[in-house]
């Protein structure tokens, strides 16, 4: 951690510390790209751990950061659904003309039943299977990160062996399965944040 960082982590953390508990905003965007949420939620973990917030771009929402509470939630589809239709899984209300039907943001037993289409490919024995595989791409991933140098781990890491996971298991071509993250984020993507979509 360069003093920058520590500096910013610093002040991030004493903010999160005092700052009125109404005044916490867990979607900023800011605190994702210096990296600092972490601050506000082990926060809101300890003091409203069912958090009511106004956004000035997403408006009302909650945030639910207790384990126990979460689980509560992830599992009583009746009172907090996922569905699309119900306004599902993102802190926006995107108009119905844009609202896409997706996998993640459906209920049992909907959800279930599309559940069952993947759910070979990626079952123990077959995972097993493809374990040389997996831990030759990792490694090869890990071996090629640069050293003593700053770089982002999302992009070099994260991203690229999701995709290259996901490239292998839906036997898409390799050499394109960037084009897997970019998909899943203009399909997700929102036009009140993003107007050029």
């Amino acid at each position: 951690m360069n003093a920058l960082t520590s500096v910013v982590q610093q002040q991030a953390r004493e903010a999160a510390a005092t700052m009125p508990l109404d005044a916490i905003d867990p979607a900023n965007p800011d605190y994702f790209v210096e990296d600092t949420v972490g601050h506000y939620f082990a926060r809101l973990r300890r003091d409203d751990p069912v958090h009511h917030s106004v956004s000035p771009i997403f408006g009302p929402y909650w945030s639910v950061t207790r384990y126990q509470d979460i689980m509560a939630v992830d599992t009583n589809h009746a009172a907090f659904s996922s569905d699309w239709s119900r306004g599902g899984i993102t802190l926006t209300d995107a108009p119905e003309s844009e609202k896409l039907r997706m996998f993640i943001a459906m209920d049992p037993p909907v959800h279930d039943e599309q559940r069952k289409a993947v759910t070979p490919i990626v079952a123990p024995p077959n995972l097993a299977t493809m374990e040389p595989l997996i831990r030759q791409r990792t490694a090869a991933v890990l071996d090629s990160l640069p050293r003593n140098q700053t770089f982002d781990w999302v992009d070099k890491v994260s991203i690229e062996l999701t995709t290259l996971m996901l490239a292998t298991l839906f036997d898409f071509p390799l050499e394109d399965r960037r084009l897997l993250t970019w998909w899943s984020d203009v399909a997700t993507m929102n036009k009140a944040i993003n107007p050029m979509r």
